[in-house]
């Protein structure tokens, strides 16, 4: 499947790894996970060109078709320009634009300050895995509500079975045996490997736990795993990304998403 931009090559294929379906209807791609309606980026089309005048309605209705029953809208760009087309039509619409970058890295640099009293190490057993979807309800960024909690479950399993499939890697900071901070990085097979969710706890961010921990997973990828290419897709308005700037990640890509949240 020809893909141009990386960030969605990387992650359809981490999609297809996790066990979701993707598929090329040509004019778009199809990227289903039943297991978990209200992944909005499990449950997508991505286009293979920009909106042009009077597109708005033809691609929501396509939507509508791939996915009756969903009641999010979730649409992606297959470019790495960032340009839209038909803004004003989208905006109409209800549709929210989002520009995030993808950033890629062959080496990584020592965070100026680390966080050594940490521990850091690969998640594993149910002890581990069970703190992660907390962890992940802890950093969150947005309203929790149910909808919100069934999908981090859900991605909580993905990701446990992404490991025990021996396809993918999570780690975790941990302050005794309380999980902090996590990641995953998953390698393409062609040698790339992605970040996966970089979160920190509510309670422990400013404390370097972040930086050190993607640095330790991104040295861990090149050196063990021997990725060529690291690939993390950040919010360029989100504090995080100086991090990963600072980290040695430069910014390759715009990747171009398209929402309207479920109402």
């Amino acid at each position: 499947m020809d893909i141009s931009s990386l960030g969605y090559r990387t992650d359809l294929r981490l999609l297809e790894l996790a066990g979701s379906e993707v598929i090329d209807r040509g004019e778009y791609v199809v990227a289903r996970t039943p297991r978990n309606p209200a992944f909005w980026w499990g449950n997508f089309l991505l286009f293979r060109t920009p909106f042009g005048p009077g597109g708005t309605t033809k691609r929501l209705a396509l939507f509508q078709s791939e996915f009756p029953e969903a009641k999010h809208v979730a649409l992606g760009i297959d470019s790495v320009d960032g340009v839209v087309g038909a803004e004003d039509e989208l905006l109409a619409a209800g549709i929210q634009l989002e520009r995030n970058s993808v950033m890629t890295a062959s080496r990584v640099i020592e965070p100026a300050r680390p966080n050594e009293a940490a521990e850091y190490r690969q998640l594993t057993g149910d002890g581990d895995w069970g703190q992660l979807t907390g962890l992940s309800l802890a950093s969150a960024t947005m309203t929790v509500d149910q909808a919100y909690e069934d999908f981090c479950r859900g991605r909580t399993r993905s990701a446990r079975e992404l490991v025990e499939s021996g396809q993918g890697f999570w780690f975790g900071a941990f302050e005794g045996e309380r999980l902090l901070a996590s990641l995953g990085l998953v390698p393409d097979g062609q040698g790339a490997a992605r970040f996966q969710n970089v979160q920190t706890h509510s309670e422990a961010r400013n404390r370097g736990l972040a930086s050190t921990l993607v640095h330790r997973a991104a040295a861990y990828g090149l050196n063990e795993l021997g990725a060529k290419t690291l690939v993390m897709v950040a919010d360029p308005e989100y504090v995080a990304i100086r991090i990963y700037r600072a980290l040695g990640f430069e910014d390759t890509e715009t990747q171009i998403q398209l929402v309207r949240p479920a109402s």
